[in-house]
């Protein structure tokens, strides 16, 4: 177990500040989880960092070697694909010391182990992106070496959200698709009801706030609701042969769910295509 007031004292060195390295950033100096003085951050960019560093009032350093060798845990942000090509340039910059939080979907721990032969403390992370408000869900896994830092990754992840451990192999592909990706597909039928509003006549600064509202409403009720499932409180909004029941009989004749776990399943095999860059 490692001290929750120890952790705080650790050097948090982000490699990589795209979409979901800032989405981490966010919200973790936005819970105040890390103090700022704490975290460090490098890319490619230049120009990048500098507008992190005045959004965000952070350090920065100008190279990943150096803030590797400076900081205790590493969390490495990039894509996938550009995954290997990174760490093969910085991998004699890694002790048995560092702590390696890896962001990428679809690579597994062992292909980072083989990248980073001298990393025994590896912790694969997949967020989603509203960590930055605090509500997303983010899962985690561990490597063998890092077994006994699972209070230490939830004290780092609890402000993002809802934790889950889980392990390597379907279960973690799931969670990245469902849920990381899944707000990609939630955002899908927004626009849908979003343009579905506007071509009957609503506004479309209207038409966003009644489609975010409707969407916000059924998870918070859902959410509060811990009693009935999904499908009940589904049915509390359905009487026979009304409005909701004839729309959903529509949905269900043009099998919108079969077509749904088909793009989840189309999504999944991009994951391990992901991953076999690497291995």
């Amino acid at each position: 177990m490692v001290d929750k007031i120890l952790f705080k004292r650790k050097k948090i060195g982000i490699i990589g500040v795209g979409n979901m390295g800032q989405t981490i950033l966010h919200g973790l100096l936005a819970s105040e989880a890390i103090p700022v003085e704490n975290v460090f951050i490098a890319n490619r960019t230049p120009g990048k960092i500098k507008k992190i560093q005045e959004k965000f009032k952070v350090r920065s350093f100008d190279n990943n070697e150096e803030l590797i060798d400076f900081c205790d845990v590493v969390i490495i942000a990039v894509k996938p694909q550009d995954f290997s090509g990174c760490i093969e340039n910085i991998a004699g910059a890694f002790t048995d010391s560092k702590i390696v939080i890896s962001l990428a979907a679809g690579i597994t721990a062992q292909s980072i182990q083989n990248l980073l032969p001298a990393v025994t403390q590896i912790i694969r992370v997949m967020p989603s992106t509203p960590a930055k408000i605090g509500k997303g869900v983010i899962g985690y896994t561990l490597n063998h070496g890092a077994k006994n830092l699972d209070t230490f990754i939830e004290s780092i992840l609890s402000p993002l959200g809802y934790v889950i451990q889980t392990e390597e192999g379907e279960l973690f592909e799931a969670l990245t698709v469902s849920c990381s990706s899944g707000v990609g597909f939630v955002f899908e039928f927004m626009q849908y009801w979003q343009e579905w509003l506007e071509e009957h006549g609503f506004e479309e600064n209207i038409a966003r706030k009644m489609t975010v509202q409707t969407f916000l409403g059924a998870a918070m009720l859902a959410d509060k609701d811990s009693v009935n499932s999904i499908e009940e409180l589904q049915n509390k909004v359905v009487s026979k042969k009304g409005v909701t029941s004839s729309g959903l009989s529509s949905i269900r004749e043009m099998e919108i769910e079969r077509s749904l776990r088909y793009s989840f399943e189309k999504a999944v095999l991009r994951d391990r295509e992901l991953g076999k860059q690497v291995n």
